[in-house]
């Protein structure tokens, strides 16, 4: 998706990417786009900006293609709702470098693989996000629709994660007494 939208999602933790399959396909979804690579770098100025303001800057690289995505303030809620605007780069050098000119430099960089799947008919889209630190399903879609699609799923509103990957890696590294570095292979 390119342009301007209001992104809303959450996340669901679950055990490994088997046991998200054996969830999402009884429940009607099916690949729409295979298991990719990601490697995401996140940008802020020196002193955190963006960040101090929960604001978003990434440069994506995934299927040979670069996308450079900029998530606005979320609006507080069970779900994770902000707005979202993103375009497709030449590269993630060069959107790089013209973001150093500019200054910014990378804070983080985290990595995942993603399957994207969709139920026939429906709007909103399941993610299954394998990360270094855990497996995740993201909801993306309505409200009404993520509510159903959780519930369908097995799944309460107590169990929505709506926090950042890096949260949920600092989070990780807190828990496991490590200092953080980047959320990589």
């Amino acid at each position: 998706m390119s342009g301007s939208s209001q992104e809303i999602e959450i996340k669901l933790a679950v055990a490994g990417a088997a046991e998200a399959r054996k969830l999402l396909y009884p429940a009607g979804f099916r690949i729409y786009k295979r298991r990719t690579f990601e490697d995401n770098l996140v940008l802020d100025s020196p002193h955190l900006d963006l960040r101090k303001r929960a604001e978003l800057l990434r440069v994506r690289e995934a299927g040979g293609k670069t996308l450079v995505t900029y998530k606005g303030r979320p609006i507080p809620g069970r779900h994770k709702s902000r707005e979202e605007l993103e375009y497709e780069g030449s590269s993630a050098r060069a959107v790089t470098a013209v973001f150093e000119r500019l200054g910014f430099q990378q804070v983080f960089r985290y990595q995942k693989y993603r399957t994207e799947f969709k139920q026939s008919g429906s709007k909103g889209i399941a993610t299954l996000d394998e990360t270094p630190i855990g497996t995740y399903l993201e909801l993306e879609g309505s409200p009404k629709w993520i509510d159903r699609t959780a519930t369908k799923l097995g799944f309460a509103e107590r169990d929505y994660i709506t926090a950042s990957y890096g949260r949920l890696y600092l989070d990780w590294a807190k828990r496991h007494h490590r200092r953080p570095t980047n959320m990589v292979f």
